[in-house]
């Protein structure tokens, strides 16, 4: 993902807008290419062979411009972000329907200091084990200058 001066977004080389990234990203992560000790079983992308093989292997690079505007980049990272919430969302209420919630939700009650010792410690594999499922890998390389 590259951000240019004009706050221009390119996802994959093409012109995108930031409403269409998360759920572009959601379909590189989820994609699920991967055959033998790469596939991914709860994978539901479209298994595309050029796209990314499993979760695990998927890494979102993310490219801006020094020119870019805060506003952007920062709107661009929460997009990210989002499209793990979503893939986490989905695992975590598949996985853990008597929760009655949702991975962002279980999440945010693990890390609220009000929630009791046990609580946490009932919460700390459930969280633990989606997020091995989607790791969120995100690389930020340096920004450049354009001329």
């Amino acid at each position: 993902v590259v951000v240019n001066k004009n706050n221009q977004l390119l996802a994959e080389e093409e012109l995108t807008e930031i409403s269409d990234l998360r759920a572009l990203a959601v379909e590189f992560l989820d994609n699920g290419g991967g055959e033998g000790e790469e596939a991914c079983d709860y994978c539901q992308g479209p298994r595309d062979p050029k796209s990314s093989d499993n979760p695990d292997k998927a890494i979102i690079s993310l490219k801006n411009d020094r020119e870019t505007s805060y506003k952007v980049y920062i709107a661009v990272q929460n997009e990210l972000v989002a499209a793990y919430n979503e893939l986490r969302d989905r695992e975590f209420t598949r996985l853990f329907p008597n929760e009655a919630m949702s991975f962002v939700e279980a999440n945010k009650k693990y890390s609220d200091p009000r929630t009791s010792a046990d609580e946490k410690e009932r919460l700390r594999p459930k969280l633990t084990e989606i997020k091995l499922m989607y790791p969120q890998k995100l690389s930020e390389a340096e920004p450049s200058k354009t001329n």
